[in-house]
């Protein structure tokens, strides 16, 4: 990365308006060589990824998507497929995210876009296996009328859309909000855990500090996702999950450009919880 990557994290904005310029060769290889590296995820699951060309046939793909309406002209999208695992959405979430900010930092535009792909053209293109799902692929482009004072207004308005700290981040047990002050060295990766993007805005992520260690749970929003009847008609992935992916990228990015070094495990603590929510996984210290 070229810049900080709290200030790539903060340019990083859905972008739905692409000019017609294709992506330039410069930017084209420095992403493709930055998707060859992202082969694992950090609980092990194995993914791949390519950057390919827009064609009229891929966004016949996206039109059943009830947010591709508003996503005109990409140029490219990124897609990637994951083989099955237990956390294969969480790792498939953390490479797509890490592509993204990487894609920020060279001056692309992005947007997530999930939904059904496992028998679109993009399928085809990156030759799925039967062993693979493709979760949600990522629209590229370079912004149409980039303006810095709209972008600006864009931030502010998308940060108070944002759940506070004290209703996302908890001491020692839910219901116990963790304060800046007690989060204490942690509290820049937070924020960015707090900007991170997620299906529908719903910002499913919770986590809890006991002591050392930051236990990561994902609070499933009731009507929507898996359990709905449009979930099981449609054979969508689980966002939210991809969603804790994308917190986890955000949290560990931040935290290694703070020297504060650490590794993800799976240690439940066991916590009381509210009937929706469920441990995921584990930050602890080193």
């Amino acid at each position: 990365m070229n810049q900080p990557i709290q200030d790539i994290i903060e340019q990083r904005f859905s972008c739905r308006s692409y000019n017609n310029e294709s992506i330039q060769e410069k930017h084209k290889r420095s992403l493709e060589d930055f998707l060859f590296t992202q082969k694992a995820g950090p609980l092990g699951t194995h993914a791949r990824f390519e950057l390919i060309a827009a064609t009229q046939d891929d966004r016949q793909s996206l039109k059943g998507l009830g947010t591709y309406g508003f996503i005109k002209n990409p140029m490219g999208f990124i897609v990637g497929a994951v083989e099955a695992g237990r956390y294969n959405l969480e790792d498939y979430g953390y490479l797509l995210e890490y592509i993204v900010l990487a894609a920020t930092d060279i001056g692309l535009g992005t947007c997530w876009l999930g939904g059904s792909f496992s028998k679109s053209g993009f399928a085809k293109k990156i030759a799925l296996c039967s062993s693979e799902i493709l979760p949600a692929v990522i629209a590229a482009g370079y912004e149409v009328n980039k303006n810095g004072s709209r972008e600006i207004i864009r931030s502010q308005l998308k940060m108070h859309r944002r759940l506070p700290m004290e209703q996302l981040f908890f001491a020692d047990t839910f219901g116990n909000p963790l304060t800046t002050e007690a989060a204490d060295l942690y509290a820049q990766p937070l924020e960015m855990v707090r900007r991170a993007p997620s299906a529908s805005n719903k910002q499913p992520w919770r986590i809890v500090r006991i002591g050392e260690a930051w236990h990561f749970y994902l609070q499933r929003t009731r009507g929507y996702g898996k359990g709905t009847l449009l979930f099981g008609i449609l054979r969508l992935a689980d966002l939210q999950r991809v969603d804790i992916g994308v917190a986890m990228c955000h949290f560990e990015l931040t935290a290694r450009s703070l020297e504060l070094h650490g590794r993800w495990i799976i240690e439940d603590p066991k916590l009381k919880t509210k009937e929706n929510t469920e441990y995921t996984v584990t930050w602890i210290n080193e």
